[in-house]
């Protein structure tokens, strides 16, 4: 992994990783050196999202529902951990 996505340094705000998952969800873990996380959450939003768009209209609006979990799931975890890590 490149070490310019890895964010290093004595603590810091959080902010930066979840504006980064806001914008794409998984970038924030990724940006916060959490590899394994960022796949995740990005293959989970991958996964919702093309099951909203392409799904009939009762599971779409489930699709949406994951979709909207695990973006705020992403951008709160980016949060936490980007302001928790040394």
């Amino acid at each position: 992994m490149s070490k310019a996505l890895v964010r290093r340094g004595s603590g810091g705000n959080g902010v930066v990783p979840a504006v980064c998952s806001a914008v794409i969800p998984g970038v924030g873990q990724l940006v916060n050196g959490e590899t394994d996380k960022a796949i995740g959450v990005f293959a989970v939003a991958v996964v919702a999202g093309s099951s909203f768009i392409g799904a009939i209209p009762l599971l779409g609006g489930a699709a949406a529902l994951v979709y909207g979990a695990v973006w705020l799931y992403g951008v709160a975890d980016g949060y936490i951990t980007g302001k928790t890590k040394r």
